[in-house]
C-alpha cells in the first residue's frame, strides 16, 4: 500500500515532506494512479490567499512539493529539516525513469523553444517517445492537442505554460490522462532549450535561485514582491 507523504501546513496551504518524491510518484504510476504535482514557491503561496481557485487546485493535488527557499525556511522555522527541490529536478528526474516505460508530452512554451528543448531530451536519450506542442495554439489546435492526449495516454505530461496558467490547464484537462503524472514545470523549457540558464550552483545551493531569475527576467520584480511579505510573515505567523 503506499503511504502518502506527510502533508505539512504553509499559511493557508500545504506541503508534503519527503526525502525521495520520484520513486513516490513512480510508484503510483505503476499502479495507474494519476498524479498531479504543484511546485510550490512563496509566490504561489501569496497567490494562492489571494485566489480562491488556486487554492482549490494546489489542495486537491496528490502531491505539493517545496520548490522555493521561502517555503523551505518556513518549514525550517518550524523544526522540519526539509531539503529544497527544485520543479526542474524533479522533472528531470522522472523523464529520465518515465522514458524506460512510456511516451511522455511536453506542452508549452514558444514554438521555437519547445522544439530545441525536444531536440536536447532526445539526444539525452535516444530511446525517449516525445510529443509536444508549444504554448500558443488556436482553439481548433487546442481541441487538435487534447485528442492527441487521449489517444495517446503519455504517461508523462509536462505543461509550461507559467502560474496559475499551467496549473488552471492541468486542473481542467487532466481527466483526458486519469493515470497520468502531471507536473506544472514553468521555464523549464526555456532551459533546456538553452535560450536560458539556471543559476550558477553555489546560489542554487544557498537559496538564492530566485536573486539570479530576477536578474535574467528584471520585469518580474513587482511578482518578487511577494517574497518579503512571504518571509516576514513566516517568521510571525502561528500555525493551528
Amino acid at each position: 500500500m503506499l503511504v502518502t507523504p506527510k502533508k505539512c501546513p504553509v499559511f493557508s496551504l500545504h506541503v508534503h515532506l519527503s526525502e525521495d518524491y520520484p520513486t513516490w510518484v513512480i510508484d503510483r504510476l505503476e499502479n495507474n494512479l494519476g498524479t498531479h504535482i504543484v511546485t510550490l514557491n512563496s509566490e504561489m503561496v501569496i497567490l494562492g490567499e489571494k485566489t480562491p481557485k488556486v487554492a482549490e487546485i494546489i489542495e486537491q493535488a496528490e502531491l505539493v512539493i517545496p520548490d522555493g527557499a521561502g517555503v523551505v525556511i518556513y518549514l525550517r522555522l518550524r523544526g522540519h529539516q526539509q531539503e529544497r527541490v527544485p520543479g526542474i529536478e524533479l522533472a528531470e528526474t522522472l523523464i529520465e525513469k518515465v522514458a524506460k516505460k512510456g511516451t511522455i508530452a511536453f506542452y508549452g512554451g514558444k514554438a521555437g523553444v519547445i522544439e530545441a528543448a525536444t531536440k536536447k531530451w532526445k539526444q539525452a536519450i535516444p530511446c525517449i517517445s516525445l510529443i509536444t506542442n508549444h504554448g500558443y495554439l488556436s482553439a481548433q489546435e487546442q481541441e487538435d492537442w487534447q485528442n492527441t492526449l487521449s489517444i495517446k495516454q503519455p504517461k508523462l505530461i509536462l505543461v509550461g505554460l507559467g502560474v496559475p496558467g499551467q496549473e488552471y490547464w492541468i486542473s481542467k484537462h487532466r481527466h483526458l490522462c486519469p493515470n497520468s503524472i502531471w507536473i506544472g514545470v514553468g521555464g523549464s523549457f526555456d532551459i533546456w532549450s538553452g535560450q536560458k540558464m539556471r543559476a550558477p550552483l553555489i546560489l542554487r545551493e544557498n537559496n538564492l535561485e530566485w536573486l539570479y531569475r530576477l536578474y535574467q527576467e528584471p520585469w518580474r520584480w513587482r511578482r518578487m514582491l511577494s517574497l518579503p511579505v512571504f518571509f516576514l510573515r513566516s517568521f510571525i505567523h502561528k500555525d493551528l
